[in-house]
């Protein structure tokens, strides 16, 4: 018997296992512990997506467009990683940009570590594995935390983080993605021939500005022409764009 093929696998399941209660515990904080619902919360859902920002706090305009910042983050990775998953990555891409975490942590339980990359890359690949993508994300983060830094009340968001589930929860939720950025890191480093832990564990140090930097400086991924990848299902990264 291979105790370590064992081993990896209790470790793997274990692994699932965790980020199931992780998702259910989000899920059962967010809907009954969280702050009640403020009556205007639609409309400042609204205000926000339409960019009329006049009356609203710098910090939860930040906070807000930095949430469509990380699911962009994460699709750096996810759509090539779905090249090696049952799963269809680029759903669960695609619903992050609504609900963010709720999207991201039921991928993390159902994909398998896979390391290498079969096909060719389309237009939509080349342009996410392009580092001047990473560079431009980078470019409106900062931006964002330069605008909610010197424009932002700050005592008005403890009082609304405190009292408001929408501002509370996407607190938490931008936190979650921070701290989950490193699961899928060490597999797309492994692509890009960056086998370094300490590389790994200094990207993984600062949320948010770290993920920036490795999007700005990875290696671009290399065509690697395999026969087949795990996936069964129809990946949007598989189609060629003519």
């Amino acid at each position: 018997m291979d105790f370590t093929l064992f081993k990896d696998r209790s470790e793997m399941m274990n692994k699932k296992v965790g980020f199931w209660l992780l998702w259910l515990g989000f899920i059962g904080y967010a809907f009954l512990l969280a702050p009640p619902i403020q009556p205007n919360t639609l409309e400042l859902i609204a205000n926000l997506s339409l960019v009329h920002w006049g009356k609203i706090n710098a910090v939860v305009v930040a906070l807000f467009n930095l949430m469509g910042i990380w699911p962009l983050i994460y699709i750096c990775l996810m759509l090539i990683d779905g090249r090696g998953q049952k799963i269809p990555a680029w759903l669960f891409s695609v619903v992050s940009f609504g609900v963010g975490a709720f999207a991201i942590l039921p991928y993390l339980a159902l994909r398998e570590p896979y390391t290498e990359f079969n096909g060719e890359k389309n237009i939509l690949l080349k342009i996410l594995d392009s580092r001047w993508f990473g560079i431009l994300l980078s470019i409106g983060v900062f931006a964002l935390i330069s605008y909610g830094l010197i424009n932002g009340d700050w005592q008005d968001f403890v009082r609304q983080w405190q009292s408001d589930r929408f501002i509370h929860v996407m607190s938490l939720d931008c936190c979650l993605l921070s701290l989950l950025f490193p699961v899928l890191l060490k597999d797309d480093m492994a692509r890009r021939g960056m086998d370094d832990f300490r590389i790994f564990w200094a990207i993984s140090m600062v949320p948010l500005l770290d993920p920036l930097a490795y999007l700005c400086v990875r290696y671009v991924l290399p065509h690697r022409l395999a026969p087949t990848p795990l996936s069964g299902s129809t990946d949007i990264t598989s189609i060629k764009v003519k």
